[in-house]
């Protein structure tokens, strides 16, 4: 029987009836995906003005498949993350709305990295050896070096926070084989990220400690007007210029975050910020309100500093026997094996792309 013939034209009309009847769905999903897609792609254009397209475009996949771990682990554990947003020349990263509770929960969303990003690379790796292709096996060899990288146990490196659960003298070694990895590469990123790291811990562990590290928040909130026009005495003369102090009370809530209530008893106004577990809120101040429209309503809105001193809190460390040396295990365990991974490749001197 002959198969009617149809016309392309129908098909282009299906298609673009489809993407009409679903355009706010896929509008929706292009405005989650568009940031990490746009910074995937100037990674890749960065890449390709020093290398070929396709080892740029294979090295922007191995540090996605790296990313990725991260977030899958995160997700494991219960924690929101965002999609991987890359930066030319310095990798990617995820932001966490809620930070780990315990130095365990941080060290496996670390690992998580590292793992699934060595699985990339050796994924790559036996691609490249079975069909015999050093282009392959050469960009497995920069996955398995991305990863090894990432170990070095400095913060914000994954090696850094995978310590946390294994013993934060591993810092220390850190610090010191941080600067010989510098003076034998002549990274000026490495050093970078060195350098903050070593003033971190000064300011952590000499500079403040026992008496907690200054730091501050800020947060901004929105009261309906009319709710405050009618609430508010006729004699009371409200100023757009008020500021000044906010009486609170700090308190922890189950799950283990620690959070500071705040309110502003003229309008009636209470908001609530969270601050990092351990922490000493020495003042909460509100610093600008200004009236704005918002969906055709009168809004005050209100913009609220908190200032508190960041103490170590030595619970976030504790960790069973048991799990530090699990910890440990892997951490090195892992690092071996890039290692053997890294040399086996260039032993073979393989052609650079």
């Amino acid at each position: 029987m002959k198969r009617e013939k149809r016309s392309p034209w129908l098909l282009l009309g299906a298609a673009a009836l489809f993407l009409l009847s679903k355009g706010k769905s896929l509008l929706l999903v292009l405005g989650k995906f568009s940031g990490p897609l746009i910074s995937m792609a100037v990674t890749v254009g960065a890449y390709a003005l020093i290398s070929p397209v396709w080892f740029a475009l294979g090295l922007v996949l191995l540090i996605l498949v790296h990313e990725i771990g991260h977030v899958l682990a995160a997700k494991r554990k219960g924690l929101p993350v965002s999609l991987p947003l890359f930066i030319p020349f310095i990798g990617a990263l995820i932001t966490m709305k809620k930070h780990p509770k315990d130095a365990v929960t941080e060290a496996y969303i670390a690992m998580g990295g590292p793992v699934v990003g060595t699985i990339g690379a050796l994924a790559v790796y036996i691609a490249g050896y079975a069909l015999d292709n050093p282009f392959l096996l050469v960009l497995a060899k920069v996955g398995f070096l991305i990863n090894l990288f990432n170990l070095i146990p400095i913060h914000p490196l994954d090696g850094g926070r995978i310590s946390t659960a294994v013993s934060r003298w591993l810092w220390v070694v850190g610090l010191i084989g941080g600067a010989a990895v510098i003076i034998y590469l002549r990274s000026w990123l490495l050093f970078i990220i060195w350098a903050l790291f070593a003033w971190d811990l000064y300011q952590k562990y000499i500079k403040y400690r026992g008496t907690g590290k200054p730091r501050e928040l800020q947060g901004v909130y929105e009261v309906d007007m009319h709710r405050i026009q009618t609430e508010l005495p006729s004699w009371y003369a409200f100023s757009d210029q008020q500021r000044g102090p906010l009486a609170y009370t700090t308190y922890s809530r189950l799950t283990g975050e620690q959070i500071v209530r705040f309110h502003w008893g003229t309008l009636n106004f209470q908001g609530e910020m969270e601050v990092p577990q351990g922490s000493e809120v020495t003042r909460v101040e509100l610093t600008g309100n200004e009236r704005v429209i918002k969906d055709d309503r009168e809004l005050l809105r209100l913009t609220v500093k908190v200032e508190y001193k960041q103490k170590v809190n030595e619970q976030y460390y504790e960790v069973p026997s048991a799990t530090r040396w699990r910890y440990g295990a892997a951490y090195v365990g892992l690092a071996l094996f890039l290692i053997a991974m890294i040399w086996s490749i260039q032993a073979m001197e393989l052609p650079m792309p």
